[in-house]
């Protein structure tokens, strides 16, 4: 740093100003710093400065799976916006979603260190009584039960599936056939959760669930039973890939999409417009979720006043051509 402060002709603390970014450097001087720096071939040391700040300006993520469209979107969002923060992030996946697998992955991080940590807990893992995050963590989750003993973001899930079964029934279907997620999953619970309470409230039949496990091709196996039915003509599938599953098994048993049965999926990713026909759908904003998580979780690191509790991030239902009035009786 000095020999670049002699070439610039400027101090060190000038050189560790635009080294660092800061914006009280007049741009010509900057420009000079950083002429010197890349004749000189100096880098700042990342780690010595995190030392001397007692910062790291990177942000773990820890997660159990990046294979479901939520996760890996929200991932995505969360390395967005932490770097327009001047934050890195560092992604730890976590093989078995267990006590020892969560703890290792805090070890892990710690080794590597970190600032803070976002944990995306879409499984029934912190609300067992035998899990717990490490005390004194900064930490925030993504997608789970635990809103009293920690800062929470989650899509508001049941509002999103109440849309998608309003609007089936108000389209006059008698009721609703729900193709649901991994028992495992909170967003599957919620989302199904949701869908039988709406058809209770409605005084409507609750038909049986079928069960999924996010894939298109569960959603084929489904789609196969549901369209030898003859009384299902809507059905609210728990998330796009398997409303494609279903959207196949209709076309190939002959059940026309939507003149002879509906179809309502819950994402809206990106090829959910592209799919024959158009699929309706649930809207989640996984922009806003990493923005949010993000902005909590630096609240946090710094020691600015916080509550433990859930943050909801609001759904929309997309209206699309899989969805329609049943066909008469």
């Amino acid at each position: 740093m000095a020999d670049v402060a002699r070439l610039a002709g400027v101090s060190s603390q000038t050189v560790s100003r635009v080294s660092t970014g800061h914006p009280g450097v007049v741009g010509s001087t900057r420009e000079q710093v950083l002429a010197a720096m890349k004749q000189l071939g100096y880098r700042p040391n990342s780690a010595a400065r995190a030392l001397k700040r007692g910062e790291f300006r990177t942000i773990g993520v820890i997660l159990f799976t990046l294979a479901t469209t939520g996760n890996s979107r929200t991932v995505e969002a969360i390395a967005n916006h932490a770097a327009e923060e001047g934050y890195a992030i560092t992604l730890i996946p976590v093989a078995s979603p267990t006590q020892d697998g969560l703890l290792g992955a805090f070890t892990r991080l710690g080794e590597l260190a970190v600032d803070g940590v976002i944990v995306i807990m879409e499984v029934h893992l912190l609300d067992a009584a035998t899990v717990s995050l490490p005390p004194g963590a900064q930490v925030v989750v993504v997608d789970s039960d635990a809103g009293d003993r920690y800062t929470v973001v989650d899509t508001d899930q049941a509002d999103g599936a109440r849309q998608a079964v309003r609007h089936l029934l108000d389209l006059g279907h008698r009721t609703v056939w729900h193709l649901t997620g991994p028992a495992g999953s909170f967003a599957s619970q919620r989302r199904a959760d949701a869908w039988r309470a709406i058809l209770t409230e409605a005084g409507r039949p609750v038909p049986e669930l079928r069960h999924g496990d996010w894939s298109a091709e569960s959603g084929y196996r489904a789609g196969l039973e549901l369209a030898a039915e003859p009384e299902c003509t809507a059905v609210f599938a728990a998330n796009d890939q398997m409303a494609l599953g279903l959207l196949r098994a209709f076309h190939e048993r002959g059940r026309r999409v939507p003149d002879g049965i509906s179809v309502v999926g819950f994402d809206d990713i990106p090829d959910a417009a592209s799919f024959i026909p158009p699929l309706t759908t649930v809207h989640q904003d996984f922009t806003a979720v990493g923005r949010l998580c993000v902005r909590a979780v630096l609240r946090q690191i710094r020691h600015e006043i916080t509550e433990p509790g859930t943050t909801l991030v609001p759904t929309r239902l997309v209206v699309r051509a899989s969805t329609a009035p049943p066909p008469p009786a």
